[in-house]
């Protein structure tokens, strides 16, 4: 009766490599902030080389400021990336630590209810215990349970020696893991010092040349001036070019719509002519389908899955197919030119302590001058600009149109049908001798957004 207690004391637990198969998770993955962190120190690497591109020409620029002032605030970023690993470390660590310390309670309790069996085993080792309990059964029937029931002990205590073992396994291998994550936490937080020793640098430069600045900030309010002027009539011609398609579009809708009309009246007069009409059969005019006379605008069902705003731009299949395939295409949109980096960004910027202020509509990007512009998507050129120094291009994609100034030549013409890819001219030398374009969006509303939102990580 003793081992037959004994033994229903043991069935109960449940064999803890069972248990933590299901309760174990798997470390958390860190790919995505550390491919983040690749992507950003990328940038900042072009930045630097932008920088030291424009140094070798000993004429000061605003340039540098704007690419100090967006390397800083890259590095900010790497840095709370950083700190993001840090303590996504710190929490496996913690869970580890936990993880271990389930497990030696778990292993101690194997070893010490482990211990008993084979104690309790070894005093009753004897063949008379066997056959005592054996012999001891009611009938033939209950000495075969109790026989299988020796037999499952047996099993039992041979699968608990098993649990053990893994048990210890899994604990060493949570020691290891632990070990790891703090050898990697390690280089992590030298890699945080550095970067931090870095920002600092990256402060004291910004310092030091906005100091520069201030000796000339006369000279460069002037620069500043021209380059408003230029961003005013660059506006002006876009403007112009929109309202003539505008107006185009609306012309040929009201040709549409009255030519669907004049076909509409016709319809009951062949039909009365041609076609006897059945009794009670009060078909006229007033029973056909109207077009309507006014432009396609509103929400209008794309599917039965999807409502959206159409514009006049989107009366046809083809407008309408450009303008879903630029949406469908945000963040994923190829950049104008290959290489180079942002040097001048989207809305206002302010050189901190001077009066020094530009407003950008798109984005500014450093390349090699005579560098090859790019169509971004599908479209069609609506309009090839001359603005003195510099020439534009302005392409339209369904609502959407898409902006790449600052060429030397330019590669297309007005209603040319372009692809994504298609060579739009190629980057002029900016005013501080540096090759550099404009690129700009401008979404459905007629207003400019920032384009680092539609183009595709570098």
């Amino acid at each position: 009766m003793r081992l037959i207690l004994f033994c229903f004391l043991l069935f109960p637990i449940l064999p803890v490599w069972a248990q933590t198969q299901g309760s174990t998770q798997q470390p958390p993955t860190r790919e995505a902030l550390q491919q983040q962190q690749k992507q950003l120190q990328e940038e900042i690497d072009n930045l630097n080389a932008t920088l030291n591109a424009i140094r070798k020409n000993k004429k000061q620029s605003l340039t540098e400021v704007a690419i100090i002032q967006r390397k800083l605030a890259i590095r900010e970023r790497l840095i709370h990336k950083i700190n993001q690993e840090i303590q996504r470390l710190n929490d496996d660590i913690y869970n580890k630590q936990l993880e271990i310390n389930r497990l030696k309670r778990q292993l101690d309790t194997l070893k010490q209810n482990y211990a008993k069996s084979i104690v309790f085993a070894y005093k009753n080792r004897s063949s008379y215990e066997y056959l005592n309990f054996l012999f001891s059964a009611s009938d033939f029937n209950d000495a075969l349970k109790r026989m299988a029931f020796l037999r499952s002990y047996r099993q039992y205590r041979e699968a608990e020696a098993q649990t053990i073992l893994k048990t210890s396994e899994l604990r060493q291998q949570a020691i290891v893991d632990m070990n790891n994550a703090k050898e990697q936490q390690t280089k992590v937080l030298e890699t945080q010092s550095n970067q931090l020793k870095v920002l600092e640098q990256d402060k004291k430069e910004k310092d030091q040349i906005v100091n520069q600045l201030k000796n000339k900030e006369k000279d460069y309010l002037a620069q500043l001036r021209k380059t408003e002027r230029q961003r005013q009539i660059l506006n002006e011609a876009i403007k112009a070019a929109i309202r003539r398609e505008i107006a185009e579009a609306e012309r040929r809708e009201r040709e549409r719509l009255a030519k669907a009309k004049a076909d509409a009246a016709k319809k009951p007069s062949a039909t009365a002519n041609n076609t006897p009409l059945p009794k009670n059969n009060n078909t006229s005019a007033t029973n056909t389908p109207k077009a309507s006379d006014e432009p396609i605008t509103g929400v209008v069902s794309a599917d039965r899955n999807e409502t959206r705003t159409y514009s006049v731009f989107e009366s046809t299949p083809e407008g309408r197919e450009m303008s879903i395939n630029f949406e469908n295409n945000r963040g994923r949109l190829p950049w104008p030119v290959s290489g180079g980096a942002v040097v001048g960004q989207f809305g206002t910027n302010i050189v901190p302590g001077t009066k020094l202020k530009e407003t950008n509509d798109g984005i500014f990007i450093s390349t090699k001058i005579g560098a090859p512009v790019r169509c971004v998507a599908d479209g069609e050129v609506i309009s090839v600009m001359d603005l003195g120094d510099f020439q534009g291009v302005l392409v339209q994609h369904g609502k959407y149109f898409t902006v790449y100034n600052k060429l030397s030549d330019v590669s297309v013409n007005r209603g040319q049908q372009v692809k994504a890819g298609t060579l739009i001219g190629h980057a002029a030398a900016d005013f501080d001798g540096e090759g550099k374009i404009e690129f700009r969006v401008m979404n459905g509303s007629n207003k400019f957004v920032n384009p680092e939102q539609w183009l595709k990580s570098r």
